[in-house]
C-alpha cells in the first residue's frame, strides 16, 4: 500500500464522485485543493471537509479555461506540494435515442478531454522534477465501447482511458503513478437524468471507497463494479458486427 496522500487536488469536486472523494480523504493533516463549477455546492463540500479537519482551498473554475486552471493549480502546488491529482471533472449529454448536436458533442469532448489535459500538464513537470506524485483520470466503462446513446461521452472516456494507460507506461520511470478510473453507474447528478434501469447502481460514497483503495495500491485500472466491468470488456472485445448488434439492442431497451 502506498503512503496516504497528504496534499490532493480534485476537479469536479462540487458534486458526485468528486465531492465524495473530497469527503473521503478529508482528515486532520490533509490539504485539499477543490474546484468545481457550482459555487454553492462547492462551498458546502469544502465546509464539510473542513469540519473533518482538512485544510481546504477551493475555486470556482471551468476546466476548459486552460490559463485560469493552470495558474490556480500551480499556486496550489506552490503552497502545498501535491501528492495526488484527480482529474475528475466531466459531463455527459442527455442520454437517449436523439442525436447529439454538434455543439453538445464539442462541449462534452472539450470538458472531458481538454479538461484532463488542462489539469495534468500544469503539475506534470513538477511531479517529474520531484520524482513523486500520482495522477488519477476519470474515465468510464462507457470508454470500452462506443455506445449509440452517448457518442461523444463514450469517445471522450475512451480517449481518457487510452491516455492514462499510455501515461502510466511513460511516467513509471519518473516515479509517477497513473491510474485510470472506470466506474459503472453511480448515483450522481449526471445519472439522475437517465430514464432507464441502471444495473449495479451504487452510491458515490461507495465508489469513492473503491477508488481510494485502488489508488492506494497504485492500480493501473480501477474498473467497477466487476460484473459490469467484465461485460464492458467483453463488449469491446466482440467482433464488430456482433458488438454493433449487442450495443443497438441495449440502446433500444434503454
Amino acid at each position: 500500500m502506498a503512503e496516504a496522500p497528504r496534499s490532493l487536488l480534485i476537479t469536479g469536486a462540487s458534486s458526485g464522485i468528486g465531492a465524495a472523494l473530497a469527503r473521503h480523504y478529508a482528515a486532520p493533516g490533509v490539504a485539499l485543493a477543490l474546484t468545481g463549477r457550482d459555487r454553492d455546492r462547492l462551498a458546502a463540500v469544502a465546509g464539510t471537509c473542513r469540519t473533518q479537519g482538512a485544510a481546504v482551498e477551493s475555486a470556482v473554475l471551468d476546466v476548459t479555461d486552460r490559463a485560469a486552471l493552470g495558474a490556480w493549480i500551480e499556486r496550489m502546488d506552490d503552497g502545498n506540494p501535491l501528492d495526488l491529482v484527480i482529474a475528475n471533472a466531466g459531463i455527459s449529454a442527455a442520454t437517449g435515442r436523439a442525436r447529439e448536436s454538434e455543439a453538445v458533442a464539442r462541449r462534452v469532448l472539450a470538458v472531458n478531454i481538454d479538461g484532463v489535459l488542462n489539469t495534468v500538464f500544469p503539475v506534470l513537470p513538477r511531479f517529474i522534477a520531484r520524482r513523486h506524485g500520482q495522477i488519477a483520470l476519470m474515465s468510464s466503462l462507457a470508454g470500452f465501447r462506443g455506445l449509440p446513446t452517448a457518442p461523444a461521452y463514450s469517445a471522450s472516456k475512451a480517449a481518457v482511458k487510452s491516455l492514462g494507460e499510455a501515461w502510466r507506461g511513460q511516467l513509471e520511470a519518473d516515479g509517477i503513478g497513473v491510474s485510470v478510473i472506470c466506474p459503472g453507474f453511480v448515483t450522481t447528478r449526471m445519472t439522475a437524468r437517465n430514464n432507464f434501469a441502471m444495473p449495479f447502481l451504487m452510491s458515490a460514497e461507495r465508489a469513492a471507497e473503491i477508488i481510494a483503495r485502488g489508488l492506494a495500491r497504485n492500480h493501473g485500472r480501477i474498473a467497477f463494479p466487476w460484473p459490469m466491468a467484465a461485460g464492458a470488456w467483453l463488449l469491446g472485445a466482440l467482433p464488430w458486427r456482433l458488438g454493433d448488434r449487442v450495443a443497438r439492442r441495449a440502446a433500444r431497451s434503454g
